[in-house]
């Protein structure tokens, strides 16, 4: 028997067990000086989210009734301690929505393009576009959307579909760059399988690769719906003030729920008389801070609905 054959002795087992058992110090020093620093960096993280939540909440849960959710401000001036946000509800639900119509087909008919047919300069200019809207500056959207419909209707134009239009030219870089990504994380071999079976391209991105993607694609939409509903300079330039309701897009101002927000706390404190007893000083401080509230709910009920869509529409797990 050779000295490689031949078995290994107990001792050196037991030695063996020892070295592989055995944890280095300063590797576990340096483990748990890690493993501190992330959880003090997601602490650090969390604390500005926990703050502004709990913060909104404690000013504006007071005003949050049924009745500030269901009446406009028509007729509400001074102190009184009336009105509500339904007018801004509608004007933020119909623009946002109105907005998504536009931007989701075309953020995603561009995505598609330059992940599955896009080659050579315009496929990079496409890119290198796309990377600049992503960050120009929402008043600059707000600007470009009054020059627009200022041109076809005239000058001093304030509609619903104005701001729709402003908001849509914020989002639809966000929705084409988080559709790429999530379009680039699906196998090709999924691709090829279904060429292979004689499926056209079309079909294929239809049936195989928007269907792996609907997860991611989901996701992506609800971020460039949370990037645009709470602007507020470019729906001042395009939408305007206004306290009654309106639910027509296409005439007349809107109001919106960030609008709303920044207008009472333009507005400050109310010079109240001595011996007023139905003024309240502080009032559109408090309906500043339940819209605020609001707003912040109307972002959490849509992430809701669309994990539940994902949820939905997600391939199931065939294993």
């Amino acid at each position: 028997m050779t000295a490689a054959t031949a078995p290994v002795a107990p001792a050196a087992n037991a030695d063996l067990r020892r070295v592989l058992s055995t944890v280095d110090k300063g590797r576990r020093r340096r483990d748990r000086f890690m493993t501190g620093l992330v959880v003090a960096a997601f602490a650090v993280a969390m604390l500005p989210l926990v703050s502004v939540t709990w913060t909104v909440i404690a000013n504006g849960i007071e005003r949050f009734d049924a009745y500030f959710l269901t009446h406009s401000m028509r007729g509400v001036f001074g102190g009184m301690d009336a009105g509500g946000i339904y007018h801004a509800i509608v004007g933020t639900v119909e623009i946002t929505l109105f907005a998504t119509l536009i931007s989701v087909p075309i953020g995603l008919l561009t995505a598609i393009y330059l992940v599955e047919y896009g080659r050579g300069a315009l496929a990079r200019s496409v890119t290198f576009f796309v990377d600049v809207m992503t960050g120009i500056p929402s008043i600059v959207a707000g600007l470009f959307a009054y020059a627009l419909f200022a041109v076809i209707l005239g000058p001093g134009v304030r509609m619903g579909i104005v701001g729709s239009v402003a908001l849509s030219v914020l989002m639809i870089p966000v929705v084409v760059r988080s559709c790429e990504e999530m379009l680039r994380l699906v196998p090709n071999e999924l691709r090829e399988a279904a060429l292979a079976l004689g499926v056209p391209r079309w079909l294929t991105i239809v049936k195989v690769v928007l269907r792996t993607a609907v997860a991611g694609i989901g996701t992506g939409v609800m971020i460039a719906i949370a990037r645009v509903i709470g602007e507020t300079a470019p729906l001042l330039v395009t939408v305007g003030v206004i306290d009654s309701i309106n639910f027509n897009l296409f005439e007349g101002r809107m109001m919106t729920l960030p609008v709303y927000v920044y207008r009472q706390y333009q507005q400050g404190l109310v010079p109240c008389a001595p011996d007023a007893v139905d003024c309240v000083a502080t009032i559109n401080y408090d309906r500043a801070w339940a819209a605020a509230l609001t707003l912040i709910l109307i972002v959490m009920l849509l992430n809701l609905v669309a994990r539940l869509i994902t949820r939905f529409f997600a391939p199931k797990n065939l294993g």
